[in-house]
């Protein structure tokens, strides 16, 4: 992406007039669509998996279901990626893994995810079979190869490797800059 002369703590600066005319810049009508969000990051043309990861972003961040993130739940989702605290972020980390909606998340779930995180940031550091098995070998304590919600924050805020591996697997930052500054790198 290089460097546009804009880190996290000048996106914080931003005052809410000039969020709102960022966003009415990129989308007039007031509603960003999956299509158009995936325009906005340069995200067209994707394997299966980093367009299944996408599309489920964008469904946690429509948080109404009606199909489009409207402005509130455009301001919502950037302040949740950017200050929000530890238990709203590992929610919604849940919320992003558990792809049925059952209310917990397995191991294939959070695979998918993983692979398809790779697969956009090209960071091939740790394949994903093995950040999920780590993942189930210290939170799954009962062995039952799913999590639930409370399993999974409890879990993860009781192992710094962990929080530290989602933290940078999770990291948002450069698709919230390019929505920000309205650049497609």
């Amino acid at each position: 992406m290089g460097n546009h002369g804009s880190n996290l703590d000048d996106i914080l600066a931003e005052d809410m007039h000039h969020w709102y005319n960022k966003f009415m810049k990129e989308s007039p009508s007031g509603l960003i669509t999956l299509f158009e969000l995936k325009g906005m990051l340069g995200l067209r043309g994707m394997n299966e998996n980093a367009t299944s990861y996408v599309d489920q972003v964008f469904f946690t961040f429509d948080m109404d279901g009606d199909g489009y993130i409207d402005f509130v739940e455009y301001i919502a989702a950037i302040s949740l990626m950017l200050k929000g605290e530890i238990n709203q972020k590992l929610k919604w980390y849940f919320k992003l893994f558990d792809q049925d909606g059952n209310g917990k998340i397995d191991k294939d779930e959070l695979e998918t995810i993983f692979t398809a995180i790779q697969d956009i940031t090209r960071n091939q550091d740790v394949t994903p079979e093995e950040i999920v098995s780590l993942i189930f070998e210290k939170i799954d304590i009962n062995g039952e190869g799913e999590l639930t919600l409370e399993e999974f924050i409890e879990g993860a805020k009781g192992h710094d490797d962990i929080m530290e591996m989602l933290k940078k697997m999770m990291d948002l930052t450069p698709v919230l800059i390019i929505i920000v500054q309205g650049i497609v790198v």
